[in-house]
Order: C-alpha cells, then sequence, then structure tokens
C-alpha cells in the first residue's frame, strides 16, 4: 500500500498508509479526528542518487515503450571488442598458457 499525504486544518501535513482505491477519499486525522483532504506532492528527484534517478528513467520509459530484442541497436562502435569471441590461443590443447601477441620472449604470470 502506497502513503498518501493528506493536510488536517487543525493539526498540518500528516501521511497516511492506504490502498489505492481509498487515495482520493477523504482521511481521518490520527491526532484530531477531523477529515483532512489529500494534497499532492513532488516527489524529491533532487535528494535522489543519479543511479536512483537513471533506474527510475528507464523504468519509466520501459512501462510505455519498451524494447524488443530485435530493435536493439548496438551501442558501441566498430572495432569494438565486446562482444566478440575470445581468440583462439590463449591456452594450448594440452592447458598450458600461450602469449596472445605471439612474443615468446614475454613471460605471463
Amino acid at each position: 500500500m502506497p502513503t498518501y499525504d493528506y493536510r488536517c486544518d487543525h493539526c498540518g501535513p500528516f501521511a497516511a498508509l492506504r490502498r489505492v482505491a481509498d487515495r482520493d477519499t477523504v482521511c481521518t486525522c490520527p491526532t484530531c479526528g477531523s477529515e483532512a483532504p489529500r494534497t499532492l506532492s513532488l516527489p524529491a528527484l533532487s535528494l535522489m542518487q543519479a543511479t536512483t534517478r537513471t533506474a527510475h528513467q528507464v523504468n519509466e520509459r520501459a512501462a510505455h515503450a519498451p524494447q524488443r530484442s530485435g530493435q536493439y541497436q548496438h551501442r558501441h562502435g566498430p572495432g569494438c571488442g565486446c562482444g566478440a569471441k575470445a581468440t583462439s590461443g590463449s591456452t594450448t590443447a594440452g592447458g598450458l598458457k600461450t602469449n596472445p601477441a605471439g612474443r615468446p620472449w614475454m613471460i605471463s604470470h
């Protein structure tokens, strides 16, 4: 259940945990018991970390315009080796390490 903000004329603002179906109905003030209408509050985006804000932005974008795997465009330029398979020659058939650059005088760890 989400938290909604309400404002009592006598006691001031307060938050209440309510069902979504009851969000627009008047809530009773927990202090004095009088009726309090719901108020709209802005999200605290400036207080969020940049990574959290970006995650929310991506989630909102994906909700109404999802990207299918066929529509995915590789974002790296030509010559990028991030999706390439490992080069052969990193190990021998016996499992011994080899130098991928082909320089036998350079010993690896």
